[in-house]
């Protein structure tokens, strides 16, 4: 008999995930967590929400888990497929008539105190030590929609100063953005790691530990971060319930694409 309650701290952040969209919200979601997290927020939290993705699929239920924006598994459980440039076109739209309805979740190699999100490269940007994939459509995203940052909890990633900013967050604090021409009614509002939430304060747009999980801690987050860290504010949150741990492992990703599933002891 399949055991449900040795939840993983993968599955417990993509719970945490769809905890977050409300319902009725457009969300712009890419693959792996994000897309397991949306996808539990339609069968369970939000049900109302529209998932969609930046090659162009609007209002997306795939019923397997895809393995990319531009997968047939997700064409064909969608109410439209537009051309990319529809989908900026659509972000812009939402910014410039100030609706409230979407979330975007982005990702990223590193991430600094006010949310700015590096993905492109790690040292001199000529001469980099690493180069990664690049912004794909996170700046547009990063710039006109409000975000949900999606990360691996370590101190190298977590970090004071970043090395470029691929995916702008409040920059530098409460006037960041309107200082760099950005919308300033636009901007990070989460930081969904494997350890807990982060949130950024109302006045200083600083990093704070909203909650953590069961299998952490205030101190285990401050430990994994690169930059001092408000863990004041931190509350405990609860475990999965063993009913949407078997959704996640039975009916979204049954192929465990994204999330392995744990041996049994």
């Amino acid at each position: 008999m399949s055991n449900y309650s040795n939840y993983t701290n993968k599955e417990m952040q993509a719970i945490t995930i769809a905890k977050i969209i409300e319902d009725g919200q457009i969300v712009i979601v890419g693959t792996g967590l994000p897309l397991i997290g949306a996808s539990l927020a339609k069968r369970v939290f939000a049900p109302n929400c529209k998932l969609i993705v930046e090659s162009g699929l609007m209002d997306c239920s795939p019923i397997e888990v895809p393995r990319s924006v531009g997968d047939n598994r997700f064409m064909a459980h969608c109410a439209v497929q537009w051309p990319n440039i529809r989908f900026i076109g659509f972000e812009t739209n939402e910014w410039l008539h100030d609706e409230k309805r979407m979330i975007a979740f982005i990702g990223g190699a590193e991430i600094d105190p006010y949310g700015n999100v590096n993905s492109t490269s790690m040292g001199d940007y000529n001469h980099p030590k690493t180069r990664f994939t690049g912004s794909g459509g996170a700046n547009g995203i990063s710039t006109f929609v409000n975000t949900v940052i999606m990360m691996q909890h370590e101190k190298r990633r977590f970090t004071d100063k970043i090395d470029y900013i691929t995916s702008p967050g409040w920059i530098d604090g409460p006037e960041g953005r309107t200082k760099k021409g950005l919308p300033s009614n636009r901007g990070p509002i989460a930081v969904v790691t494997d350890r807990g939430v982060m949130k950024f304060d109302e006045k200083t747009k600083r990093m704070y530990l909203h909650g953590y999980y069961p299998t952490s801690s205030p101190e285990d987050v401050k430990e994994n971060t690169g930059f001092d860290i408000d863990v004041s504010r931190a509350v405990p949150l609860e475990a999965p319930d063993p009913e949407v741990i078997r959704m996640i492992r039975e009916e979204i990703d049954p192929g465990q694409a994204f999330i392995k599933v744990p041996k049994e002891a």
